[in-house]
This record gives C-alpha cells, sequence and structure tokens, in this order.
C-alpha cells in the first residue's frame, strides 16, 4: 500500500453512484412537489397523521434511546477514546468549536421559535386550560424538551460515530462508515450507497426547511425595517444573495469563513440577550430562568414519555405538530450536522465531545428561550399585547420584531436580529454546501474536503430548492416529508448505535490485551538506556538508525513472520514535510484487525535544558494503528528494534485472541494508517 500524503486532494473525486442517486432524487420530489402542489401537501399531510397516529410511541422512545445511548458511552472507560489517533489533539479552541456546534445545529430557527413557541404553548397547551398558572409555568419547559438535550442526543451520536470510524479508523467521512462492523466492506457497494443517498436526500430537504423559514423572516424583517414588500421576487433574491455569501465562505473553508462567521454570530446573540435581559424586568427573569431549569430537569423523564394517551384527540394532533416534528425534523438533521460536528471535533475525546455537544448549546438556549420566552408571556398576559399572542400562533416569523418594539432602540435591536438571520443563514448554507460535498466525494484523506467546485454546486442546490419550495408553497409539504423520511433513518441510527459498540467494545479488547502481555525488556544496560533518554540526533544520526538499525531489523522480522506463514509486508514512503522515510509493517490478518508499526520522523525544537549545539533533532516515533505511543526509536540496535516490535506483536495477538473468543467483533475495523482499508473506491 502506498503512504504517500503529499497531495491528497488531487486523489480527491466524485462519487458517481451517491451523486447522482441523490441529485436524481431531489430532483423528482421538486418535480412532483411543484407540478402536484395541492395533492402533494395533501399526501404529505395524511402521510404525517400517520406517523404520528401509528410510529409516534416509536419517536418517543427512539428520542430518548439516543439520549441514554449517548450519556452511557460518554460516561463509560471508552469515554477518554479520542476522536482520532491517541496523539491526536483538538484543531479549534473551545469557544470557537462551541460557536460553530452552535450556528450549525441551531441556526436561524432560534430566532423563529424564541418568542412563539413559549407563547403557542402558553395560549395552546395539550392537556390543560389556556393561559393558566399551569400553562404560565410549563410553557418554556415544554420549549426546552423540544430544543435541548434529546435532540442533541441524536446530533451527538452521528457525530461520534462519524468522527470515531473516520479519525481513528480512516474510513470515509460519511454514514455508511458507522456500519463497518455490521456489514464490513460491503458498506462500498449498494448498501452504503443507499445509506448515504438518503443522508444526502435528508440533508437537502432538513437544510432546506430552516431555510425557507427563514427567508419568510428574514422578507419580514426587511419589510419591518425598510419597507421592502413580502413577496416572492423579495425572497428570491435574498436567497441569491444569501448562496453568494455562503459559497465565498465555504471556498475558504472551516477554518477561516464557518470559524469566523460562527463566532461572530455567538457574539452578536449573547449581546442581544443581555440587552433583553437587563432592559426587561431581569430580577423577574432570573427567576423565571431557575424555575424553567428546575421545571426541565425534574420533569425530563414523564415529559420525554408523555405520549397523551388519555389526553384526547386535540393533544394528539398537538404532539403530532409539536414533538413529532421535533423530533423527526432533528433526526432528518443528523447526517448534516452529525458529520459537520465530527469535522471539526478531531483530536477531542469522546467524553468531552459528548458533554461539550450537549451541555454547551443547551445552556446557551435555556437562557435564550426562557429569557425571550418568557418576557414575551409577561407581554401577552400582563402588559394585554393581544397581537403578539396572534402573530405566535398565525406569523411566527414576525414575533421577534413586534417584541422588540417593546423595548427602546428597536431600530438597532431589529438591525441585530436581521443580521443574526442573514449570518445564521449563511453559516447553515456554507456548512450544508460542505456536508453533502463531502457526503458524495471519495476523499483519500478525512482530514481534507471535498473539492471547492463541489462545495459551490451544492451551495447552489441548496437555494435552488428553496426557490422551488416557495414558488410552489410547498414549505408545508416539506415539513411533513421531513417528519416522514426521518422515520426509516431512525433505524439507521440504532444499527450505527450496535456498530459503534462493538467497534468500542474492541477497544478495551485491545487495551486489555496490552495489560496482559508484559512491556518487552529493555535490551542494553543502564547507560545505553540513558543515552536514549537524552538522544538529540540530528538528520544524519537518525538516518544511521534508519539504516543500520530499523530497516534491516523490520525486514528480518518480515522474513520470519512470512516463513512462518504470515501475511507480512514492509513498505517505505518519503511523505512531504518529513525528512527521511516513513516504515511501515504490516501484519494481515483474515477478518481480524491489522498489526501496524510504523515509524515516522519527527522533526523537534532542541529542549533548552540539554547541553546541545542545534536548534532541532530528529525523533523516530512509533505509531500503531490507534496512534502513537510517544517512543523515540532514536539510538536502537536492530536487536533493540525487533525486541519492540516483537513486544507490541504479542500484545496485538493477545488482544485478538480476546477478541476471536467472545465474538465481540462482527466486522474487523481497518488496519492501517494514514490510508483507507483496500477497496474504499464508495462507488
Amino acid at each position: 500500500m502506498s503512504h504517500s500524503e503529499d497531495a491528497p486532494s488531487s486523489r480527491d473525486r466524485l462519487n458517481p453512484a451517491v451523486f447522482h442517486g441523490s441529485v436524481i432524487g431531489i430532483a423528482i420530489f421538486l418535480i412532483a412537489t411543484m407540478t402536484f402542489t395541492k395533492q402533494a401537501g395533501a399526501l404529505f399531510d395524511a402521510g404525517l397523521a400517520w406517523v404520528n397516529d401509528t410510529f409516534g410511541w416509536y419517536y418517543m422512545l427512539a428520542a430518548v434511546a439516543y439520549l441514554v445511548f449517548v450519556l452511557a458511552i460518554s460516561f463509560s472507560r471508552v469515554g477518554n477514546i479520542r476522536l482520532g489517533p491517541d496523539h491526536s489533539r483538538p484543531e479549534f479552541s473551545l469557544l470557537s468549536w462551541a460557536s460553530m456546534l452552535f450556528a450549525a445545529g441551531i441556526g436561524i430557527d432560534l430566532l423563529f421559535f424564541c418568542v412563539a413557541e413559549p407563547l403557542s404553548h402558553y395560549l395552546m397547551p395539550p392537556d390543560m386550560a389556556p393561559e393558566s398558572a399551569a400553562a404560565l409555568r410549563q410553557a418554556v419547559p415544554q420549549t426546552f424538551l423540544h430544543w435541548g438535550l434529546t435532540g442533541w442526543g441524536m446530533y451527538v451520536l452521528m457525530g461520534m460515530a462519524l468522527a470515531y470510524f473516520s479519525y481513528r479508523h480512516r474510513l470515509p467521512l460519511a454514514i455508511r462508515s458507522a456500519l463497518y462492523p455490521l456489514l464490513g466492506k460491503r458498506i462500498y457497494g449498494p448498501i452504503g450507497n443507499a445509506v448515504d443517498i438518503t443522508a444526502v436526500i435528508s440533508t437537502v430537504f432538513g437544510i432546506a426547511t430552516s431555510l425557507g423559514i427563514g427567508v419568510i423572516q428574514l422578507n419580514y424583517g426587511l419589510n419591518f425595517m425598510f419597507d421592502i414588500p413580502e413577496s416572492l421576487a423579495t425572497q428570491i433574491v435574498l436567497i441569491v444573495i444569501v448562496v453568494i455569501l455562503a459559497t465565498v465562505s465555504v471556498v475558504t473553508g472551516v477554518e477561516k469563513g464557518i470559524r469566523r462567521l460562527s463566532e461572530f454570530n455567538m457574539l452578536l446573540a449573547a449581546g442581544l440577550l443581555l440587552f433583553v435581559l437587563f432592559e426587561g424586568h431581569t430580577l423577574n427573569l432570573l427567576n423565571a430562568l431557575v424555575l424553567n431549569i428546575g421545571d426541565y430537569f425534574s420533569g425530563f423523564v414523564s415529559k420525554s414519555f408523555d405520549t397523551y394517551a388519555f389526553a384526547g384527540d386535540d393533544a394528539q394532533q398537538w404532539k403530532g405538530w409539536w414533538t413529532i416534528f421535533f423530533w423527526g425534523w432533528w433526526i432528518a438533521w443528523t447526517p448534516f450536522v452529525g458529520l459537520f460536528l465530527a469535522r471539526i471535533s478531531r483530536g477531542r475525546t469522546i467524553r468531552q465531545f459528548a458533554m461539550g455537544a450537549l451541555l454547551i448549546p443547551l445552556g446557551f438556549m435555556m437562557a435564550w428561550m426562557s429569557i425571550f420566552g418568557n418576557a414575551g408571556i409577561d407581554m401577552v398576559a400582563n402588559d394585554g399585547l393581544a397581537v403578539l399572542g396572534e402573530q405566535a400562533l398565525n406569523t411566527p416569523q414576525s414575533t421577534i420584531y413586534t417584541f422588540l418594539e417593546q423595548y427602546p432602540y428597536i431600530d438597532i435591536t431589529a438591525s441585530i436580529v436581521t443580521l443574526l438571520g442573514v449570518v445564521f443563514f449563511v453559516t447553515s448554507a456554507d456548512s450544508g454546501a460542505l456536508v453533502l460535498a463531502n457526503f458524495t466525494s471519495i476523499l483519500r484523506d478525512v482530514n481534507h474536503d471535498a473539492p471547492i467546485r463541489l462545495r459551490i454546486f451544492w451551495a447552489a442546490v441548496i437555494g435552488l430548492i428553496t426557490i422551488a419550495l416557495l414558488m410552489a408553497n410547498g414549505l408545508d409539504a416539506l415539513q411533513s416529508a421531513v417528519v416522514i423520511t426521518a422515520l426509516p433513518f431512525s433505524l439507521v441510527m440504532f444499527a450505527i448505535m450496535v456498530g459503534l459498540t462493538r467497534a468500542l467494545r474492541m477497544e478495551t479488547d485491545k487495551a486489555d490485551a496490552r495489560k496482559l502481555v508484559a512491556a518487552s525488556g529493555e535490551g542494553g544496560n543502564w547507560r545505553e538506556r540513558l543515552d536514549r533518554a537524552l538522544d538529540t540526533s540530528n538528520r544524519a544520526g537518525a538516518s544511521a538508525t534508519i539504516e543500520h538499525a530499523l530497516r534491516p531489523g523490520l525486514k528480518q522480522f518480515v522474513l520470519e513472520l512470512t516463513q512462518r506463514g504470515q501475511s507480512a509486508s514492509l513498505s517505505e514512503a518519503q511523505v512531504e514535510g518529513e525528512p527521511l522515510p516513513r516504515l511501515t509493517l504490516q501484519v494481515d490478518f483474515n477478518e481480524m484487525p491489522s498489526f501496524v508499526y510504523q515509524v515516522r520522523p519527527h522533526r523537534m525544537r532542541t529542549p533548552s535544558f540539554l547541553p546541545v549545539d542545534d536548534d532541532y533533532y530528529l525523533r523516530l516515533d512509533v505509531h500503531l494503528a490507534e496512534g502513537s505511543l510517544g517512543q523515540n526509536l532514536n539510538g536502537y540496535s536492530r536487536g533493540q528494534v525487533i525486541d519492540d516490535v516483537l513486544g507490541e506483536y504479542e500484545r496485538h495477538l493477545q488482544f485478538l485472541a480476546v477478541t476471536r473468543a467472545d465474538g465481540s467483533v462482527t466486522h474487523a475495523m481497518p488496519g492501517s494508517i494514514g490510508e483507507p482499508p483496500e477497496g474504499a473506491t464508495q462507488g
């Protein structure tokens, strides 16, 4: 196998099966929806009612199951496993990471629902008297349920699985990779293509739904501030402008465009939140926030399982249009947000990733929904602002502007809300285009993104779909379709849970095997060990170690294994940025993980506490399939190299014996470093 990594992007290419299958599916849906608008709307409404009546209980159970699984994994011993090799570290700071997951995972819908939803639950609750004290107390906690831990648990499940299989096992950054423990190399065939096509279509229409809602709100905001008419023509112009901005952002990549926009939006949203808090009844809002948080957590279990079985038909219809719709919408967004979270979370441990992605958005969401929601309810209940309540039920896109009119500086705050909407719009579109491009590409290096032209294509497609649906008045049908299409994908998520469980169990078996096999003895006397500890070899010294110890030692070990019937090989590759060749010893086993022992030359700045003249020295670091051991082979003799690789090989054999004995793995995870498994063409 080749280990050249000098130009990974030059080997990236389109995945024809997934790309064309997705485009055809999207085109069929659009043509049917635009040609037969009324019939499509009636069909999808009937489908939504059927899903609610038949599978409402299942959605409630599934949503809780995803969250419980994520919590169990993150608090178990496997929570310390990194989403990447053991030596990897996070690419983004905590603030940048939090800003991006917040912007991609919630986006413009936070502006749309922050006043409208709590007011709706206060004015039209499912199982209590409208505008009663009980409805007042439950309005915001009910909103928390729809936007809190349960939905983010779905995102975390998908992001955790994609990051683990892609960055730790070098599988493609696609949904199919999470099914590798169940399907093995069949993920590269029709089954894997079907899974990814489903994910692409679900992602496209999930994003289009949010962007359709967002552009309606943006149009209202511009009408509110500048008397720009609310019309289809205005909305089309807005979409075109936003897609152009999203294209510029997505071309610059995650590190610059998306990260900077997300950080800007986070600060802007925090500023608006503080303004509402301090300009309103601050103490009452803080008291209400604490009460809402307590009610949310104390009633979380009962609310999560509340199917309103004895509450009548109106409550059942309410459940379908609110809770079941939200669970379906979250599920439909999991491929998109999950892949994006994986893309920005490489190097974090499973526990860091899960706790951060669950709690950081939860904290901001609770403050945002409680402060805006309680302030809006107070305006209706105590200040007599009946128009705000009517808007929450009939035209929710207008509520936040009417709400802010009750505060000073409306010109400034309305401008901030509109700017927030634009930037949320752009971050959703550009991160969506990035994810869709990765889904429909064959990426030879999972650390790189799809070609720019493909990202531009998907940004344009998202905009065109949103325009088409607005022209055909198809947003209502699409919202119903999102819930319906989420039903089969929810089963894929359960399969992902099984696959991830098996893969993580395999990780623990490997760790246990390393403990069972004693560390190999150090060759030579204590003075030689001290020499290696203080070694700061330059290029010539490291090259001599490779020439006289590493290469002949590893060749001798491979020859011995081959003579004993093992499938062993030794390869060398010159990697850009590394001054000396990288050596990789690999032993393959039938349907079991390969043993990989790789030595990478690593240029390091010489520590100031060592009395040497050179500014830099070279390490010869040992990497196994799961990452760096932090071990430097500089100065080793041939016998010591063989002794070290034999010790690691013994540990791997012990791991295989344990795995085979308990049958914990159906399909072995790929074991090579730096390359996808053989046959990983995805086509």
